[in-house]
């Protein structure tokens, strides 16, 4: 679809029927007089007693078990830049139509005006307790950094910046698939991160917990290669700097097994991508436009694995992969918190579901006649409902053996009845 009727479809869609994507649905009934002295007063005495008890019965008596804070300020909108909290909202509403969507949760977004940082974090660590969760969005770094680390020190509830962690989760599922496909292995890699945001750097990190060696990760900011020698990185890019005389993309390219873009359009060369060595894994997820356009890639590279951000090609790397069954199962078991285990065991549940025979449903939805595990499927599609179940149950029982769940994995998890679909 060109541009300008793109920009006018999507003015449309946000608009009618009605404005906005999301709305609020009764999970009662409240025709009568006796539904509504139940549901309000007196009958509403009954539950607020309960909960001033024991504050845990607020996942017994209210919606708190399912639902979710989509929080932001608007600093780092998309790659649209600081365009305010108010801009943010159709991002946050989008967001939240995808846990419904995905996952079954209900989502409320949350757009925050502040004059500082801290004032940000007592907002909202100040309503936490409302919500099973909070998700923060679209803040820009290294400010992201502190704000979650605070966030999750004070509240009782899992504060998770998809920015980071939902891009490096299912950034890592897909590369380690694709390292398998390739006959390689992280342990060995040569990888190239362009991009030293948010997303770079949980990237990094995550990459490391499978595997990855610190001095064969070469991460690259405006700056150029971040290592020891620079005096201006600030304490997150500092945790990744490396000994080393490259200084460039074009010094570092040079024999890299892996290439992951989380920067800007057209930023990988075909002459630089030559020089990759054989079979290379090249994740361009600069959304719209990839650091190296896929057609460019394969006419330059026949021995390539090719990822971007889109769905208009194979291998999209897509945060709605993860973050809303990474949710589904933490709130299952009310967890305080998502911590790295429950990330690992993401991970690992979206890269096993992509070795699996493909469903018919999925094949579908897909616009495919087949998929196979290959170099142009490495990553499970987004309307795989097996996503549902796989991943919420890693996720839960990575909680329950961490200690972080206030209840334990639901006896349903443990059935498979979610995953029983027809196959081509």
């Amino acid at each position: 679809m060109p541009k300008d009727q793109l920009h006018q479809a999507a003015l449309d869609y946000h608009q009618y029927p009605q404005p906005g994507k999301i709305s609020v649905e009764l999970t009662k009934s409240a025709e009568t007089a006796d539904d509504l002295s139940l549901a309000y007063s007196p009958g509403v005495a009954a539950p607020v007693l309960e909960i001033a008890e024991d504050p845990n019965n607020a996942y017994r008596y209210t919606a708190k078990g399912n639902l979710v804070a989509v929080i932001s300020n608007g600093t780092a909108i998309l790659g649209l830049g600081n365009l305010g909290p108010l801009a943010s909202k159709p991002v946050m509403e989008g967001k939240a139509l995808l846990f419904k969507r995905f996952a079954g949760v209900d989502a409320i977004d949350i757009e925050v005006t502040h004059d500082t940082q801290q004032e940000f974090i007592d907002t909202v660590a100040n309503i936490a307790d409302s919500f099973g969760g909070i998700n923060l969005e679209d803040i820009k770094a290294p400010e992201c950094f502190a704000i979650e680390e605070a966030l999750i020190e004070r509240c009782n509830v899992p504060v998770f910046h998809d920015d980071q962690h939902g891009t490096a989760i299912v950034t890592v599922a897909g590369l380690l698939n694709a390292l398998e496909i390739q006959g390689k292995s992280i342990e060995d890699a040569r990888i190239v991160v362009l991009g030293a945001g948010s997303a770079g750097l949980s990237l990094v990190e995550l990459m490391q917990e499978f595997g990855a060696k610190k001095d064969n990760i070469f991460v690259l900011d405006r700056g150029g290669v971040i290592h020891n020698g620079r005096t201006d990185l600030n304490q997150y890019k500092q945790r990744f700097a490396i000994d080393t005389e490259l200084r460039t993309l074009d010094d570092v390219i040079t024999d890299a097994d892996v290439f992951i873009g989380v920067s800007g359009a057209n930023l990988l060369s075909p002459e630089q991508l030559k020089r990759m060595a054989a079979n290379p894994v090249v994740f361009a997820c600069a959304n719209p436009d990839p650091e190296i356009k896929p057609e460019l890639a394969h006419e330059t590279r026949d021995d390539i694995i090719m990822g971007t951000g889109r769905s208009d090609y194979p291998n999209q790397i897509n945060n709605v992969l993860g973050f809303p069954f990474i949710f589904r199962g933490a709130l299952d078991v009310h967890a305080t918190r998502i911590n790295m285990q429950m990330k690992c065991a993401a991970v690992e549940a979206i890269r096993d579901l992509a070795k699996e025979t493909v469903p018919t449903e999925v094949l579908l939805a897909a616009g495919a006649s087949h998929l196979e595990f290959g170099r142009g499927y490495v990553i499970p599609k987004p309307m795989d409902p097996r996503l549902k179940s796989r991943v919420s149950r890693a996720v839960a029982l990575a909680a329950e053996a961490t200690g972080v769940n206030q209840r334990p994995v639901p006896q349903d998890y443990m059935l498979e009845k979610a995953d029983v679909l027809s196959v081509a």
